[in-house]
């Protein structure tokens, strides 16, 4: 309790403050009495000492001293029954008092220093018993909620109700997730970057200014199984001296750290889930492509959707890392990607895969916007590891995937994408794949566009019998592929050269293509590469 309310106690009628006054909001824990001279070596925090002054009275300097210690050891007050052996405190100890603002209480003759301790421990105790009798009650309350189902919206708003102010669930980087307020504050911004300037233990309290406004908070520390602490934050100032409000917010604390570590544990489970598929699904271990896509809408998958693939890595490798710091930083990794994953609104999908962090962005509209949109997330996300780890993390970006079932190659092409970027020495790039292939190129055409152009291109020749159809599909590939050389083709085909020019003839007159012309051999070179495409989709 204070020195104030203390004072306040019946057994205190009659004392008077004689200096110090300024002091009287400092903290009482706990009463102690002066008989020995040596009392110095015993003195604690908070403690309000009481004395007849008896070994003082012959040296009354040694009073001065002995305030000197109480204030380096933080002490709450010091009272003295100065008619029982010092007549009167000196001018020079009340200045002293005055000076570093400890209450020094002047106590009649009459009162027993002994009641003094007694009355004044049992009413601190039987406060202490109170916070205590409070703090289960609101724990448990806190616990129900958590048993029953209700989750941390109404722990955050049952603990609003009882302190009377807004608060907010922050995460170990200081980013909101819940809050009985608006998420969208912007003073929240305001928060990054503090977290490592903030105490390992405790509760801490500052003000932040935004324009013309100015919000004071208070953190208390939730600790998890992870290394960085989460926080709850009240939207005020709450002194340490300010006990239940203290105990409520710390027992919720306790309640919370429990349903975090619940709810990471969920996480951890659908996170295996997820990187087992991608990974079997990456390296080719499913069977069937109907597996794939059943599997696929177990994560909102479609095989219908198109997608760009980058694939990330830390770029500094710590070879002295101990195997738990490396699953510590991977986890805190993957945490500050899935964060800034889910501030954007965008479908995305990630996994991890040994020491790569995958993203899969579903892409809309124009491929060239999605793109570059994809780019200044990736760029979001490097800056957010290095505010949090002070590391750099490159990425290697695919070509675009017109369906589901392409994004193996597009994965592939991230990882070559990623190691040509690490291989020119670079750190903290984006390195976009460049397709070496014309099929490459070919699959960043939308899928039903390629469709259409093969089929508008070799329309015609699906109307005769399959058996002709055959042979000259056969025989115009030949040549395509022969540099359109008859000789050539006509030994590749095993027949005659006037059969080559026969069948020819014939596929010029069915098409309305000439196959003199470079631009029309260059179409239905095309057709054919999609054609291949399409048989293997």
């Amino acid at each position: 309790m204070f020195m104030k309310d203390l004072l306040n106690l019946p057994v205190f009628s009659g004392a008077v403050v004689a200096g110090g006054r300024e002091g009287l909001d400092r903290e009482v824990n706990t009463v102690n009495m002066m008989d020995a001279p040596d009392i110095v070596s015993y003195l604690k925090p908070n403690e309000l000492l009481v004395t007849t002054a008896f070994h003082l009275k012959d040296n009354p300097s040694s009073l001065s001293e002995l305030l000197e210690e109480m204030h380096k050891q933080g002490c709450a007050g010091l009272g003295i029954k100065t008619k029982r052996f010092l007549h009167h405190i000196p001018e020079e100890a009340v200045e002293l008092a005055d000076r570093y603002e400890m209450p020094l209480v002047d106590i009649p003759f009459e009162t027993s220093l002994g009641d003094i301790v007694h009355q004044s421990l049992s009413c601190i105790l039987d406060m202490r018993t109170t916070e205590l009798h409070q703090a289960m009650k609101t724990h448990q309350q806190f616990t129900n909620f958590i048993l029953n189902g209700q989750g941390l919206d109404k722990i955050l708003q049952s603990l609003s109700g009882l302190i009377g102010d807004q608060v907010t669930l922050l995460n170990h980087q200081l980013r909101p997730f819940y809050s009985t307020g608006d998420l969208g504050d912007p003073f929240y911004s305001l928060f990054a970057g503090m977290g490592a300037h903030l105490p390992k233990a405790g509760l801490t309290a500052f003000s932040l200014r935004d324009s013309e406004i100015q919000k004071t908070f208070t953190l208390f520390p939730i600790y998890t199984h992870k290394k960085q602490p989460s926080y709850l934050a009240v939207h005020r100032f709450i002194p340490p001296t300010d006990r239940s409000a203290v105990l409520t917010v710390e027992q919720a604390a306790n309640v919370i750290a429990f349903e975090l570590m619940k709810e990471n544990a969920l996480k951890q489970k659908t996170q295996r889930l997820r990187n087992e598929f991608f990974t079997n699904f990456m390296n080719g271990a499913f069977s069937s492509s109907e597996e794939i896509l059943n599997r696929a809408k177990e994560f909102g998958l479609s095989n219908e959707n198109r997608y760009f693939c980058a694939a990330g890595r830390i770029d500094q490798s710590e070879k002295s890392f101990s195997l738990a710091e490396h699953q510590w930083e991977s986890e805190l990794i993957y945490d500050t990607i899935d964060e800034d994953i889910q501030g954007t609104g965008e479908n995305m999908q990630l996994f991890a895969s040994e020491d790569k962090f995958v993203i899969l962005m579903e892409a809309r509209g124009n491929w060239k916007n999605s793109e570059e949109s994809f780019v200044s997330f990736l760029k979001a996300v490097q800056s957010s590891v290095g505010t949090l780890l002070q590391k750099t993390i490159s990425f290697g970006i695919s070509t675009y995937a017109e369906q589901l079932l392409r994004l193996p190659e597009a994965y592939k092409e991230s990882v070559n994408a990623l190691y040509y970027g690490a291989m020119l020495g670079s750190t903290g790039f984006i390195e976009s794949y460049q397709p070496k292939e014309v099929s490459e190129i070919l699959r960043m055409i939308p899928y039903e566009q390629m469709k259409q152009f093969y089929h508008n291109t070799f329309q015609a020749l699906v109307d005769e019998p399959k058996k002709d159809y055959d042979l000259l599909m056969q025989t115009l590939s030949v040549y395509l592929e022969s540099h359109c050389q008859l000789s050539e083709t006509a030994k590749r085909l095993f027949i005659h050269r006037n059969t080559v020019i026969y069948r020819l003839e014939k596929c010029e007159e069915l098409l309305g293509r000439s196959l003199k012309d470079p631009e029309q051999t260059l179409c239905l070179r095309l057709a054919f590469r999609i054609k291949a495409l399409l048989q293997n989709s």
